[in-house]
């Protein structure tokens, strides 16, 4: 970002970044996201006996951020500071339900004796 305002600046006589759109892609939906896929790959992996099937589904927790990668590439989602909002308070309630997921179908116990 730093490198963009420094090419930037004299063209548009101002700095571009940080601007609010990054400010909320960075501090606010980025960290529902981690915390989804964290949350999502505890849950994947304490339902799944074989490693490889916990692997292989733990990779669809990208699909909803390539979908809304894809639906603003193709104009049908802006991201603007309203729908980013949207999104986060979308990730953040799929958070809770999936924490409380994981809370009720985490079994340390059961994992510790069965594990080889």
């Amino acid at each position: 970002m730093l490198f963009i305002d420094v090419l930037t600046a004299s063209k548009l006589t101002y700095l571009f970044y940080p601007n609010w759109t990054i400010a909320v892609l960075i501090l606010l939906l980025e960290p529902l996201v981690i915390i989804l896929s964290i949350g999502y790959s505890v849950l994947i992996s304490s339902r799944t006996n074989d490693i490889r099937a916990a692997q292989q589904l733990g990779t669809l927790i990208i699909l909803p951020m390539g979908a809304i990668y894809v639906l603003s590439e193709i104009n049908i989602l802006q991201l603007t500071i309203t729908n980013l909002l949207i999104l986060s308070f979308a990730f953040l309630v799929m958070d809770v339900i999936v924490f409380y997921l994981v809370k009720a179908t985490f079994q340390r116990e059961e994992i510790l004796t069965k594990w080889r």
